[in-house]
């Protein structure tokens, strides 16, 4: 089974089936890991194991929802990893989006899943339709989770056509896809000045609800201007910016694949092809 699937199969183990059921302590009471919670130097979490029992210390952050993805991401890596230790340095889920690091990327993913399980979480949102940030802030509200992480979790259950990226000023720091969306659209290394992430960004102008832009103001395709998307944007606590985009127009997901973008080539897999000396 995948991460995911382990950490689901866990839940229905334990005949959880409501959001408010979902105690992260209590889960990882009964999988053998006592959670302590003091401020740790140098880490953000970390977990030490003997045999079949473990203790995860998690270092408080003041959320709620951060603290509950580190302790789902502990029991991760002892579902996952048991006999090693680890020092994790960072409580979002979004920390290893660009590292190399497979196994902290295992203990993120059981963690999303543990903490808002397809069974549960699928249906609430498909209650929703498309859901905004401020939606998705009730879907946080409901399952004890950061916004960040409810953000990306939908995009990992793959029943709607988006994309979660986060910018910083002047670059692209990670981006992820719902499986769908044809790896063939290349999002601008950094904000377009017609965006509504720049006007946030740079102005301070806040984008409350979901608006429409051309998709040549988000994508290097030079086929995009034919295409809309559905834009909605939030500045994060460290002063970045989350970017919500909705492939707005069904063309998108099935036009023709895209060999050159930027003056480089692809394969159909999305792979860089490197230029030949």
């Amino acid at each position: 089974m995948t991460p995911g699937e382990q950490a689901e199969a866990l839940v229905s183990e334990l005949g959880i089936t409501r959001p408010e059921d979902l105690d992260i302590d209590a889960i990882a009471f009964d999988s053998g890991v006592e959670v302590s919670y003091e401020a740790l130097t140098g880490c953000e979490a970390s977990l030490v194991g003997f045999k079949d029992h473990a203790i995860a210390t998690i270092s408080p952050s003041g959320s709620r929802g951060r603290e509950r993805f580190s302790v789902a991401h502990e029991i991760g890596h002892w579902k996952l990893h048991r006999g090693q230790s680890f020092r994790c340095r960072a409580d979002g889920p979004d920390a290893n989006l660009a590292s190399n690091k497979t196994v902290e990327k295992e203990a993120d993913v059981f963690a999303s899943h543990l903490l808002m399980p397809g069974p549960i979480f699928n249906p609430a949102v498909k209650a929703i339709g498309q859901p905004g940030f401020k939606q998705l802030g009730e879907l946080a509200s409901l399952f004890d989770t950061s916004l960040l992480a409810t953000t990306l979790r939908l995009a990992n259950i793959n029943t709607l056509p988006v994309i979660v990226a986060c910018y910083a000023k002047t670059w692209l720091r990670w981006h992820i896809a719902a499986q769908d969306v044809p790896r063939r659209w290349w999002l601008k290394r950094s904000l377009d000045e017609d965006s509504f992430a720049y006007d946030l960004m740079n102005l301070g102008k806040a984008c409350n609800h979901l608006g429409k832009q051309s998709a040549d103001t988000w994508f290097e395709n030079d086929d995009a201007g034919k295409y809309e998307v559905l834009e909605q944007c939030v500045q994060t606590g460290s002063g970045d910016v989350l970017v919500l985009l909705y492939l707005a127009d069904n063309r998108m997901l099935f036009a023709g694949f895209d060999s050159g973008v930027g003056g480089r080539r692809y394969t159909s897999s999305g792979s860089y092809v490197p230029k030949r000396r």
